[in-house]
């Protein structure tokens, strides 16, 4: 075992001896540059590890830079989401400050075109039974109104107060199935009576079988119920069914969309005391 030792470190001692030797040749050996071959080569070993050192560094340095950017342009992107939330609630409140504005204006034309006195008011609530159409505003005996007073819009006819307290009132709107009112055909003046239907319709009764009456006419009221001034649009013939001469079914499409009104016109003159006109 001796003799094998003193073999493995006589082996290890020529091999140190033999490396030893080659530096010390390299490093008198010069490249065809004057370089001493043992620096070159020290030079280049040192130059790979300053590569990797440096790629390793610069990726590391990159990658934060990357991350950093990127928490930078999320925060900027929330910011552009939060402003654009803001400007389209800026947006909607327009709209409907200037759908508001349309509606008040042409309340302001209608109380201007007729000599009626009227008072404005504002829906508030609708109906809370769906067996009967109706809506709320916010006026009542405190400010003049009174059972049966006509309820108007630019567009038309809406219907009439039935249930007044001291600061609001219950409209019924000439759809219900109980409301009613004169009516006159504005074309070929035939008389009837508009009847409401619980739907978005209305009928038109009690027309003389012989009365010139057709699809499209304009049906507007005719004053004779006392409660609706002279004058004032209801809705447009839409279809007729006439049987043995006479008339079984003339239904008429509202000029009012019942669904939308926020702003309406009371109309305080007695029905008899004036209108729109013929």
């Amino acid at each position: 075992m001796a003799l094998v030792d003193f073999r493995q470190r006589t082996g290890y001692m020529f091999v140190a001896v033999t490396i030893a030797h080659i530096i010390l040749i390299s490093a008198q050996v010069n490249t065809r540059r004057g370089v001493p071959m043992l620096e070159a080569v020290t030079f280049g070993v040192f130059a790979e590890v300053q590569r990797a050192s440096t790629s390793v560094i610069e990726g590391v340095q990159h990658g934060w830079e990357n991350y950093f950017a990127l928490q930078q342009v999320h925060r900027q992107n929330e910011k552009l989401r939060q402003e654009n939330g803001q400007l389209q609630v800026q947006l909607q409140q327009e709209r409907a400050l200037s759908t508001q504005t349309r509606s008040l204006q042409q309340l302001l034309e209608l109380r201007q075109r007729t000599s009626l006195s009227t008072t404005a008011a504002s829906v508030i609530a609708g109906g809370a039974s769906p067996d009967f159409r109706t809506f709320t505003i916010d006026k009542g005996t405190k400010d003049g109104l009174r059972p049966d007073m006509a309820v108007i819009a630019p567009t038309g006819v809406v219907g009439r107060i039935i249930m007044p307290s001291a600061r609001a009132s219950k409209v019924q709107l000439l759809i219900d199935r109980n409301a009613a009112a004169g009516a006159i055909v504005e074309r070929s003046r035939a008389q009837g009576v508009v009847l409401g239907t619980g739907g978005d319709r209305l009928r038109f009764e009690y027309v003389p079988g012989a009365a010139d009456v057709q699809v499209g006419d304009r049906v507007v009221t005719s004053g004779i119920d006392g409660i609706y001034p002279k004058g004032f649009a209801i809705g447009q013939i839409e279809s007729i069914q006439k049987g043995a001469g006479v008339f079984s079914a003339i239904v008429v499409k509202p000029v009012v969309d019942f669904s939308s009104l926020e702003e309406v016109l009371v109309v305080l003159t007695p029905a008899a005391a004036g209108g729109e006109g013929s």
